[in-house]
């Protein structure tokens, strides 16, 4: 089981005089990640490299570093403490002393990977769409489940009924269906 990150983090780390500062957090999309990204770079900062990993669809940026020295190691940090969703920027302030190709991944890495050690993580549960059509005279009782079990769901009224639309996390889909069963008396209509 992948596990993401709870919440956003930052950890700061000196190497050889240079300030390397980690941020890292959880993100749905690339969209959600590229924002992120957007968000929390310092345009003063001499780099803001980066590596992101959304499933099966990953970036990453030297952002000036030479190639392969800072956002692969970032990438690869995300990928060894087996996370997925994530996004992390680490923003590098140059401290005077160069500190060579093996001394950038070293570093990168390092300071993406403590970032990750120190933030919490839950598992990533994959969610699936339900949508159904309750008559009107069951709405009551699909509300009460709702409220009931936690959820929300989008509805559209119908002629036939109401339309509900939620996500639910994958393992919970068929005690869900069964209760909806149960609490519409069969009557609600898979969509």
């Amino acid at each position: 089981m992948s596990l993401t990150l709870a919440d956003k983090v930052v950890y700061e780390e000196e190497v050889r005089k240079s300030r390397f500062i980690a941020k890292a957090a959880p993100v749905a999309s690339e969209e959600e990640a590229l924002a992120f990204l957007a968000e929390n770079r310092e345009p003063e900062a001499t780099h803001n490299s980066y590596a992101y990993k959304i499933g099966p669809l990953y970036r990453f940026s030297d952002d000036g570093e030479p190639s392969g020295t800072a956002g692969k190691p970032i990438l690869h940090a995300i990928e060894a403490q087996g996370l997925d969703r994530v996004a992390v920027l680490v923003v590098r302030y140059f401290g005077g002393v160069k500190l060579g190709a093996g001394g950038l991944v070293r570093a990168y890495g390092g300071v993406a990977a403590e970032a990750l050690r120190r933030a919490p993580k839950v598992p990533l549960v994959e969610r699936v769409g339900l949508a159904f059509l309750v008559p009107f005279a069951e709405v009551g009782r699909v509300h009460a489940l709702l409220r009931g079990l936690g959820l929300e769901a989008e509805e559209a009224y119908t002629p036939e009924g109401v339309r509900f639309a939620l996500l639910l996390p994958r393992p919970e889909r068929e005690g869900f269906l069964k209760a909806l069963r149960d609490a519409t008396r069969g009557r609600a209509v898979l969509l």
